[in-house]
């Protein structure tokens, strides 16, 4: 059970002073996580000793187990990715290595496909709808953000990325307005970069859809949909295996959807790209030379021994 779970299962028998500190926890997860006891009891109109008899009440040894709780069930998991490639450097050369991390990439692909079937066919449908689509990603959710970015707009200009290059976060989110859907893209540890993105979206009055990894997460908290996705590894760091899996089941929504029109838009697309030399034609028979092969004797017949 999640700690908020539990706070709700137990709300009614608690105190009207620990109900009040209660439902100030329950309504502000974000702030359990990041903030000292002290500030978030002077915020709630409590005592910081109200929040340890709080935490004691639940079933917590006290504050601190909470707020652990808390973080893990928003997928802020106390073991950072250092300590756990240490872990790893410790297995070594391990047989089993490869075996473990194929089969959690297939639990994910599972997982996120029987969690967000649903929402994903209404993600496509709200898309679909908007003025212009802004998809935003950082560091590790760059991948995701990119490839669903660079899909869609090889069938719709209006999609733009925010990625916080070319000048920057502000002028990338300058144009986005209240007939547009923002999609933003991130996983624990949450970037502070997709936050902002949130609250720029939110100022404009647009619509915003997190693709994330937990409904807990601060994204999925503050969006008007939410895309799940798997992004356990056995690694040192979360898979996002399943987030692409995500963009890409997205881009069939939406391309079944348009029909013969937007089937035509990619053929023209495709076509620009090898019109321009971005691809290699069938036709084209030059070969890349080998990195030994010498400028002045790559080509030269060799000479029969005598």
């Amino acid at each position: 059970m999640q700690a908020q779970e539990r706070i709700l299962a137990q709300f009614p028998a608690l105190s009207p002073k620990l109900q009040a500190a209660a439902r100030f926890v329950v309504d502000h997860p974000n702030d359990v996580v990041i903030a000292s006891m002290r500030s978030l009891a002077e915020r709630a109109g409590a005592q910081p000793a109200t929040l340890v008899r709080l935490a004691q009440q639940l079933g917590y040894a006290g504050w601190p187990e909470l707020k652990t709780a808390f973080a893990q069930d928003l997928g802020l998991h106390s073991q950072r990715y250092g300590q756990r490639a240490k872990s790893l450097a410790v297995r070594g050369q391990d047989a089993g290595l490869l075996g473990e991390m194929f089969s959690m990439l297939q639990q994910n692909l599972a997982a996120t496909e029987t969690q967000s079937a649903r929402a994903l066919h209404e993600t496509s449908r709200s898309l679909k709808a908007a003025r212009a689509v802004h998809i935003a990603g950082f560091r590790a959710s760059l991948p995701i953000a990119y490839a669903l970015f660079y899909g869609y707009r090889l069938f719709r200009d209006t999609v733009h990325m925010i990625d916080g290059q070319n000048g920057g976060i502000e002028i990338q989110l300058r144009p986005i307005d209240a007939r547009d859907v923002v999609v933003v893209i991130s996983f624990a540890p949450y970037s502070r970069d997709a936050l902002m993105v949130i609250d720029a979206a939110r100022s404009a009055g647009a619509r915003v859809i997190a693709l994330t990894d937990s409904s807990a997460s601060p994204l999925a908290l503050a969006a008007d949909q939410t895309v799940l996705f798997a992004v356990d590894s056995p690694s040192f760091f979360p898979s996002v295996a399943a987030g692409v899996a995500v963009s890409e089941a997205l881009l069939e929504l939406l391309v079944a959807a348009g029909g013969n029109t937007v089937a035509e838009q990619i053929g023209r697309a495709e076509q620009r790209l090898f019109d321009s030399g971005a691809y290699l034609n069938a036709s084209d028979k030059r070969t890349p030379r080998r990195p030994d092969a010498h400028p002045a004797t790559a080509h030269k017949p060799r000479r029969s021994a005598s």
